[in-house]
């Protein structure tokens, strides 16, 4: 989960790559007016190419143009899939409509609980919300409100909130071409807490492989989130500690003890891997438990920087040259199935 205090790329943390497209309070609504020349230099932006656009983004953020017509490093792979994505992208990366996917793959108690999915946000819908609860738009990153105590915020904050979400065309931040056939929507989730009653770490599991049947995972942790003190770690699936950053995250000055359920964790990645060449799978595991986040399959939009930088030439070494391709559907379970 990722709190909206800023449009985002959905890499690492939902993912801490750069480009802020707009500030979203959590007490305010930002419907602030743009600038004459914010609003032209949009409109310039709008009409460049999608590999150009991408090209001059990736240059800006990582430091050197991609090459899309023979890509070896992890970002310009992922920069050539947001370009071609395959059939299901759109399908499985909807946060709404994945969810009967996981509930087959998974089983549904690794499901977070749906409160509701409204046409619309009515003042009716806020008054049967639980006293907690989670608000989400389905069609991007970082459209999350954490709400504790309903009592404390207003129907009308809330919806002016949900209404810019859904004003906003996520496809245009870094033209992940899926995200286009993404309907957006508003939706409400259990509150997901701990025994302590924290929000738990969001363990963003990449997978590499995984229709080899042998996925090659690497774990990255965040955690406080919503604090002061928000950390990334990368473990890879032994829980040894490694010495590299992804995105604006920076490493606990002490790892993280291994998780009693770690092996839960990797069983749970592996299982919603199985029938991709490549796939960042989120999970909460809480108490002993684990609960599904999102999959991602072009994360931080081919933008992601990695520290230090050799490690963008070595996951993309990792990327199968399937991932690549364009294919036909696979057999796997609709995530519209009821």
């Amino acid at each position: 989960m990722t709190t909206t205090n800023s449009v985002q790329f959905p890499g690492e943390a939902g993912s801490s790559v750069p480009l802020q497209q707009a500030k979203v309070s959590q007490s305010t609504v930002p419907l602030r007016r743009q600038s004459a020349m914010r609003k032209v230099k949009e409109a310039a932006k709008s009409l460049l190419p999608a590999p150009v656009f991408l090209s001059l983004l990736h240059h800006k953020e990582i430091g050197r143009y991609p090459n899309l017509l023979r890509p070896t490093t992890f970002n310009e792979k992922i920069l050539q899939k947001s370009l071609r994505p395959d059939p299901w992208f759109a399908e499985l990366t909807d946060k709404l409509t994945v969810r009967n996917y996981v509930a087959q793959k998974l089983g549904e108690e690794h499901v977070i609980p749906l409160i509701a999915a409204p046409d619309v946000f009515t003042k009716e819908v806020f008054d049967a919300l639980p006293s907690s609860f989670v608000m989400k738009a389905n069609h991007g990153s970082t459209y999350v409100e954490v709400v504790r105590d309903k009592s404390a915020r207003s129907f009308e904050e809330l919806r002016d909130l949900a209404n810019y979400w859904l004003s906003l065309d996520f496809y245009k931040i870094a033209r992940e071409r899926h995200y286009r056939e993404i309907e957006p929507r508003i939706f409400f989730e259990h509150l997901l807490l701990d025994d302590s009653g924290q929000i738990p770490a969001d363990y963003k599991l990449h997978c590499f492989g995984g229709r080899s049947g042998q996925p090659i995972i690497y774990i990255l942790v965040i955690s406080d989130r919503f604090g002061q003190n928000t950390r990334g770690d990368i473990y890879d699936a032994n829980w040894n500690h490694l010495d590299m950053a992804i995105g604006a995250y920076k490493p606990s000055p002490k790892p993280a003890p291994r998780p009693a359920n770690l092996d839960a964790i990797l069983n749970a990645a592996m299982k919603l891997c199985g029938d991709f060449d490549y796939v960042r799978v989120d999970l909460y595991a809480p108490e002993n438990r684990v609960y599904f986040g999102e999959l991602t399959f072009t994360p931080g939009a081919g933008v992601l920087p990695f520290t230090p930088d050799r490690i963008d030439y070595e996951w993309g070494q990792l990327v199968p040259d399937a991932f690549l391709s364009t294919r036909p559907p696979l057999p796997i379970p609709s995530a519209r199935q009821a």
